[in-house]
């Protein structure tokens, strides 16, 4: 059976063996860019702060004019993914990369079939004479590939210098290299106050080595062994125990604390999201922040690259949506019935935000019977008078 990826990469880079020039920035200078992510994601602390970000972005839901193509985005953009995997993927890669790209797969017809998050080690703009713009792929396994930047989606932060992807994610490399000096040091510590409790020292002079180790063998073995005793230890006026005590130099918690929100600032988080004990105000601040405007950006480039101009001009669109309802909490979710009986929501609007099925007849909008339009209520009034 023909594989469609292969086929597709067979035929891009066909199209690419006309002459190809380096796609060149302001500066003049030949780009090539090389992703990071690889260490800082061995990070307890930069895993944590990037799967919160993609487990709220994964509660969104894709929605389009395109019956077919909303379908697939939801339950499986590609062979390898259900739609929640698929944006929970795209956002860990964003937020890693500053830069994720999303390969396209078209029919015959051009219509979109799949679309497959790309996770490059690095990648390389280019454009052939013809001003056609071309992205080189490398892969970590060593395998490279070439797709055209209309069959990309590309979405990118810290866009400052780079026509083609954001910045890197060096600014924060200082602090997780100071993170992890510390916790090597708290480690380093723990080992050391463990090793050297003591000296025994002895009155007797010109003792023989193999005198020493077997004095300081059996006082260790009468008296510093937690299952040989009593707790309680006897010494001749010839011996004399010295405690050594060992307090090695730690980075205070403080500064632990001031570098833990150094990571956080810089991912947008703190611990109350983290921890899922933000306050419902405190959840739409974060949503509005982080979540909102990475949908926005998905969806206008995904409305791009997947339709052509003129069905654009037809209304054709993908967005992705997710309710800010969601961050409400019960009390509010349930005073929500005060706006159901006066027409602005219907009962099945309602039983949603409530995660409840859809009842029949409950998409009919309702309103009290001492509630009306202000147009019907000047003619009740006529008719009253």
């Amino acid at each position: 059976m023909k594989n469609p990826i292969k086929a597709l990469i067979n035929a891009i880079t066909e199209r690419t063996q006309k002459t190809l020039m380096r796609i060149r920035e302001l500066g003049g200078n030949s780009v090539s860019f090389s992703s990071f992510g690889r260490d800082a994601y061995q990070s307890e602390l930069v895993r944590a702060c990037i799967r919160t970000l993609a487990d709220q972005t994964a509660k969104a839901a894709p929605i389009s004019n395109d019956d077919k193509l909303q379908r697939m985005l939801k339950l499986r953009p590609n062979a390898y993914m259900n739609g929640k995997d698929f944006l929970y993927k795209v956002r860990t890669l964003y937020e890693l990369r500053n830069t994720v790209f999303i390969l396209v797969m078209r029919d015959d017809g051009g219509k979109a079939t799949g679309m497959y998050p790309i996770p490059c080690a690095s990648y390389e703009g280019y454009q052939d004479e013809y001003g056609n713009i071309y992205v080189h792929f490398r892969m970590r396994e060593g395998s490279e590939y070439w797709f055209a930047w209309e069959d990309l989606i590309v979405l990118r932060k810290d866009y400052a210098e780079s026509d083609i992807g954001g910045e890197d994610n060096s600014p924060i490399l200082n602090t997780l290299e100071l993170i992890n000096t510390s916790n090597e040091s708290i480690q380093n510590a723990v080992k050391s106050t463990a090793n050297l409790r003591g000296i025994l020292k002895s009155t007797k002079s010109m003792l023989d080595p193999k005198d020493t180790k077997r004095i300081k063998e059996e006082f260790v073995k009468d008296y510093m062994d937690p299952t040989s005793g009593d707790g309680f230890g006897a010494l001749d006026a010839t011996t004399e125990f010295q405690q050594v005590n060992i307090s090695p130099t730690i980075t205070g918690w403080t500064t632990m604390r001031e570098f833990r929100e150094n990571v956080y600032r810089y991912y947008g988080v703190n611990d109350t999201i983290l921890m899922g004990t933000a306050t419902p105000e405190q959840m739409q601040t974060f949503y509005e922040l982080r979540i909102e405007p990475f949908l926005v950006a998905l969806s206008l480039e995904m409305t791009s690259k997947v339709f052509t101009q003129r069905e654009i001009s037809f209304g054709n669109f993908i967005t992705f949506d997710s309710s800010t309802t969601q961050f409400m909490s019960m009390s509010d979710k349930l005073n929500l019935q005060a706006v159901v009986d006066r027409g602005a929501m219907s009962i099945n609007e309602w039983r949603e935000v409530l995660n409840l099925p859809a009842i029949e007849g409950g998409d009919t909008f309702v309103r009290r019977l001492d509630t009306a339009p202000v147009a019907n209520a000047d003619t009740q009034e006529d008719e009253n008078e």
